[in-house]
């Protein structure tokens, strides 16, 4: 277990005064067994009407609204979490879902469907063809787990990071085409290839953590970046994270916010702006993980514990693939 505290600062910058929409903000993780929130901090300006709620996946959206105009918006988030890291051994899958093809149980079937139901075209087969590779066997029936790890691997091996500021996501096969994306491409391009194999996936951001760094005392915490992966939802282990772009399995170096059917339903910030044609925007986004050497509790008291900084990159992780 360790605690982590990670602030996440968002700012944009118009030419001119614009006047802002309703913004919907995921910065706030769920408690969850892996997962234990301690506090959370939210500041806006200009200041805003500020309201909470769950959306159908079950993640916590600030929903942000504004009166007047502005030339800047920012955005700061903090949290601090206990973060129970899973193990990266092979999940205990029940036998059936073991080898592929299998099929999910009735009681499961109708929920997962949207997960499994593939959401991007593929008229010439490029994305099927592609998987296709990573179901390779010796004894002919290729197992589940395997080539997922597979599939992962292969993407992180075979791809080259493009990072791109442009939001949202390219098509699979536009990626696979170009042979470069973005953790987020990266991401949807495994969700697909797992959906082909008739298995559930989802997108899930966040952020990327290095336990490596664990050991460095003092200094300021590094920068980093939030971060994009996939999960797959294998019966008897439950939602398997995997993450592509780095090419790990498993929760040790992520801290799950949100999750989406679509990378859309899990954008960290989502919002819009009124004004004149000719305005431009400028986005800068600062991100730091900070591990705390002290207790829980100690955060209350009057003298700060004492702090080891961490960030997101060693030589196993690029911090610029995020």
């Amino acid at each position: 277990m360790r605690t982590l505290e990670i602030s996440h600062r968002t700012r944009y910058e118009y030419s001119e005064p614009v006047t802002l929409g309703e913004h919907r903000l995921m910065f706030r993780p769920r408690d969850s067994h892996d997962l234990r929130l301690l506090r959370t901090g939210l500041t806006i300006e200009p200041a805003a009407s500020v309201r909470w709620i769950h959306d159908a996946f079950g993640n916590s959206i600030a929903i942000a609204t504004f009166n007047g105009s502005t030339a800047a918006l920012e955005l700061n988030s903090t949290i601090c979490l206990e973060h129970f890291a899973l193990p990266l051994a092979l999940p205990p899958i029940e036998e059936y879902a073991l080898k592929l093809p299998f099929s999910y149980l009735a009681e499961e079937a109708p929920d997962l469907a949207r997960y499994v139901e593939r959401h991007y075209p593929d008229p010439n087969a490029i994305l099927s063809s592609w998987t296709k590779q990573f179901m390779e066997s010796e004894e002919g029936t290729p197992e589940t787990f395997a080539t997922l790890t597979r599939m992962c691997k292969g993407i992180q091996e075979s791809l080259t990071y493009a990072m791109r500021f442009e939001p949202g996501t390219q098509p699979p096969a536009v990626t696979l085409e170009t042979g470069t994306g973005t953790c987020r491409d990266y991401a949807l391009l495994m969700m697909e290839g797992a959906r082909a194999l008739g298995l559930a996936a989802r997108f899930v951001t966040g952020y990327l953590y290095d336990p490596a760094l664990d050991d460095a005392a003092g200094g300021d915490a590094r920068p980093a970046f939030p971060h994009a992966w996939m999960e797959v939802y294998l019966p008897g282990a439950g939602w398997v994270e995997f993450d592509p772009t780095n090419g790990i399995i498993g929760t040790e170096r992520l801290i799950r916010v949100a999750v989406g059917r679509d990378p859309e339903q899990a954008m960290p910030i989502k919002g819009t702006f009124t004004g004149a044609a000719h305005v431009t925007t400028n986005a800068t986004v600062d991100v730091q993980v900070r591990t705390l050497a002290a207790a829980p509790a100690a955060l209350a008291s009057a003298a700060p514990p004492a702090q080891a900084t961490t960030s997101l990159g060693t030589a196993a992780l690029d911090p610029s693939k995020t």
